[in-house]
């Protein structure tokens, strides 16, 4: 009688079930753990009094005289006037005021290697009362000024410009923001 051939078993890869022995262990030892884990303790945060510690008062703005930059511009705020129920050097060129005008004399200086363009629009007023205001180009027409409406400044040029604001009667001017241009973040100067 013939033998029948006997049927060859594959060999398994022993270590193949080692890592699932190992890991429905580990899931059993987990869910038999009567006492949950719990994270390590947080760390100690130490919070200073307020009293102990003074904080320190805002930086002071710079004033009427000091020089300041935005961009490529150095801005020197020579003069302020207020209280101007109109103005205008040209008699044909008078404005009135809606409530009292204020004229910001600035000096500005180009800094930058190429011609660089300015605005008295782009210049911004605060009041004490932290209203702000925008400058009125009509009314800067008519003064005696090297900017009145826009004008293109060399390198290493210096030009005077004269910012007109129309605020209420009675308001303080406080602060003039200057700006490169009209994207530009601004510097703050203190009128008073």
């Amino acid at each position: 009688m013939p033998v029948a051939p006997t049927e060859k078993k594959s060999k398994k890869w022993p270590w193949v079930g080692i890592p699932a022995v190992l890991v429905a262990f580990g899931v059993l030892a987990n869910l038999s753990d009567p006492e949950p884990k719990t994270e390590a303790p947080a760390q100690a945060v130490v919070v200073e009094d307020a009293s102990d510690s003074a904080e320190a008062p805002p930086a002071a703005l710079p004033g009427l005289g000091a020089p300041v930059r935005d961009g490529k511009f150095e801005f020197t705020v020579t003069d302020v006037e207020s209280g101007l129920s109109e103005v205008g050097d040209n008699p044909y060129l008078v404005e009135k005021a809606q409530g009292q005008f204020v004229i910001v004399s600035i000096s500005v200086l180009n800094t930058s290697a190429e011609p660089k363009s300015l605005s008295p629009s782009a210049q911004e007023m605060y009041d004490a009362e932290g209203r702000k205001f925008s400058a009125d180009t009509s009314a800067a027409i008519g003064l005696d000024s090297d900017v009145a409406i826009w004008d293109e400044i060399n390198p290493g040029n210096s030009v005077t410009m004269k910012v007109v604001f129309d605020m209420p009667v009675g308001a303080v001017p406080a602060e003039i923001e200057l700006h490169d241009s009209m994207f530009s973040g601004g510097t703050r100067v203190a009128l008073r």
